[in-house]
């Protein structure tokens, strides 16, 4: 059972997010929040397996929101995707680097959100939409400094190589195609660089391969 707890201050949109995943096999709507603080504190309650966590809410917003449950230990398990109006938000960059999983428009297609809510919650990251890769392209340009230890110069070529495809937005399955190797292979070099790199998951990766010049905006995988 995915266990979810929503999180925006209109309840109009939680009330469609909730009879919309309660209806699905093997999904569980199990909270919901109207603000930052209280998803923060209904996430240690909780323990859900995802969060859909809306950016611009009253009070405690969205992005402090995400970063309090990404930095705390206890919460290592929950993953968080971001709500927007817009597909290009200037805020989403910042929420993915600080430990969201992806994020959705609000008005996406029912089936692409329970699609999302399942892919986040099998562990991967919510990068294959076309507008996710032009958001990170877009807003990958206002870098930052790479925190210490967390740097590139840690990993082997091989996992540069597959980090870069990844922020390209290729799967396991394509890079393995591309490389001529098992995608349990490619699986087990993302994890050593995740590790190395302490990125939270898939898409903390990502925005590392841009923070470092890794990546660049504007590359997708072909």
């Amino acid at each position: 059972m995915i266990r979810v707890l929503l999180a925006d201050d209109q309840a109009l949109v939680r009330a469609g997010f909730k009879a919309l995943l309660d209806a699905q096999d093997g999904m569980e709507v199990v909270g919901e929040a109207a603000d930052g603080e209280q998803a923060v504190r209904l996430a240690r309650e909780l323990k859900p397996d995802v969060v859909l966590m809306d950016i611009r809410m009253p009070g405690t917003d969205g992005l402090e929101a995400t970063r309090q449950i990404a930095t705390d230990p206890a919460l290592c398990g929950v993953k968080v995707v971001m709500l927007t109006t817009f597909d290009l938000d200037e805020f989403v960059f910042g929420a993915l680097r600080d430990g969201a999983s992806g994020f959705l428009v609000k008005d996406t297609e029912p089936g692409q959100l329970v699609h999302a809510v399942q892919v986040v919650a099998d562990g991967e990251a919510l990068l294959s939409p076309t507008v996710t890769k032009r958001l990170i392209s877009e807003f990958a340009t206002y870098r930052r400094p790479v925190e210490p230890g967390r740097d590139l110069g840690a990993l082997t070529d091989r996992e540069r190589e597959i980090v870069a495809l990844v922020a390209s937005g290729a799967s396991n399955d394509e890079i393995a195609e591309q490389l001529v190797v098992s995608p349990a292979t490619v699986k087990t070099h993302v994890g050593r660089a995740m590790t190395k790199l302490r990125a939270r998951d898939r898409a903390q990766l990502v925005v590392l391969a841009y923070e470092s010049g890794l990546a660049r905006p504007g590359w997708v995988s072909q």
